[in-house]
């Protein structure tokens, strides 16, 4: 079951970190799904990339999240959670990390609250390769996650410039909702 976490959190925080390259793209068209409603958001991802290119996807994630000024969407939780970027629920993130000892990358140019980064660190707790202390995943996931990540997902499947990503937000709202059912019944 972690693994399948693990892996699911690595596969968002890659498309939310980047536009895919063609590899990754042809990679995705291969994905298949099942009965379940995150099987069905896995094949409609599949879909989504056997119907575009690498050009069009780059666009398409560089209006949503860059843009000429600023993208439609700010995947930052400090964005969602009080309107500006930069704010305390960075601060709190950038706490929290340090306390299992992870510091920032200087190399890593988003901030700790971009939610790939979030979902980095989530992989990296799921498949194990960030000792932490038992329950750490889901302390991170209720406090820094939960208060604003469907919602993003949300926002991003009926974004404006949304093709490709429409998929992407479903699959990532589709997570959300499995990872807090899931923490709500383990207590």
């Amino acid at each position: 079951m972690d693994h399948a976490r693990a892996a699911e959190y690595a596969l968002l925080a890659a498309l939310m970190s980047h536009s895919p390259d063609a590899d990754m793209i042809e990679q995705l068209a291969r994905l298949g799904g099942d009965a379940t409603e995150l099987g069905a958001a896995h094949a409609a991802l599949g879909v989504a990339a056997a119907s575009i290119d690498p050009e069009r996807v780059e666009r398409e994630y560089f209006d949503l999240f860059v843009g000429l000024g600023r993208g439609e969407l700010f995947p930052y939780a400090s964005y969602y959670l009080t309107g500006y970027l930069h704010g305390r629920p960075l601060a709190r993130i950038r706490e929290a990390l340090k306390q299992i000892g992870l510091d920032r990358n200087e190399r890593q140019s988003e901030p700790e609250d971009h939610i790939a980064v979030l979902f980095e660190v989530m992989a990296g707790l799921a498949a194990g390769r960030i000792a932490a202390p038992e329950g750490t995943d889901r302390s991170i996931f209720e406090n820094h996650l939960k208060p604003w990540a469907a919602r993003f997902f949300s926002d991003l499947e009926h974004a404006e410039s949304a093709t490709f990503y429409k998929s992407v937000g479903s699959l990532g709202r589709i997570f959300m909702e499995i990872e807090t059912e899931a923490f709500s019944l383990s207590t």
